[in-house]
């Protein structure tokens, strides 16, 4: 999505950026882990077929990403984005009647910044995002079903069961966005703003 090529968003723990392709070959090397496939439901691809995969997302006015740095590498030991890579968060506009639900995914790829509250964070970040920038007023989540820890993490947040599919053993869930929700979102992304993204 071209609407999210210049924004930076910035929280207590992470920071989120634009996908690019300087980000491509970490990403590729993440996806070869059979886990994050499984959990992902993701076919592997090629080096060749990661680098369309990223042009032809960012041309997508149906799906927004940004990838996920954690905070705390990147300020204060001056590693670059590549080093400071957790993982990725993804908005995907399925409904073409309707712009104003979108599903939303979170990947925490890096083991080591895991259980944490990064991977939180970072979705409560994406979800001002939406309901600030993308006039999101529902969110989706589908979750496989040996995904316990990303359940366990949406309904917390108030995240509501609508549907299992037993042939993709997935559960979906929902979360309207009501002034309440806002108030709890905005909590949870502590010290959230918005800045320009200075590609480097």
């Amino acid at each position: 999505m071209k609407i999210n090529e210049n924004a930076k968003l910035v929280s207590g723990k992470v920071v989120l950026v634009p996908y690019e392709k300087k980000h491509v070959l970490k990403y590729h090397e993440w996806m070869k882990s059979e886990e994050l496939q499984q959990l992902t439901a993701s076919e592997p691809l090629t080096l060749e077929e990661e680098y369309s995969m990223q042009e032809s997302w960012r041309n997508d006015d149906n799906k927004c990403t940004f990838i996920v740095l954690d905070k705390k590498r990147y300020d204060h030991t001056e590693a670059s984005e590549i080093d400071s890579m957790v993982g990725d968060v993804n908005l995907f506009f399925n409904d073409e009647e309707d712009k104003s639900t979108a599903e939303i995914e979170i990947m925490i790829a890096d083991p080591s910044a895991r259980g944490q509250g990064i991977g939180k964070e970072a979705l409560f970040c994406m979800m001002v995002y939406g309901f600030e920038e993308l006039s999101v007023r529902c969110y989706t989540a589908k979750i496989g079903y040996d995904n316990h820890t990303s359940a366990t993490m949406f309904t917390k947040i108030g995240f509501k069961e609508i549907q299992k599919s037993d042939v993709f053993r997935e559960t979906t869930y929902e979360l309207r966005i009501t002034d309440d929700v806002i108030a709890g979102i905005l909590q949870g992304s502590q010290l959230y703003k918005e800045e320009r993204y200075e590609k480097r």
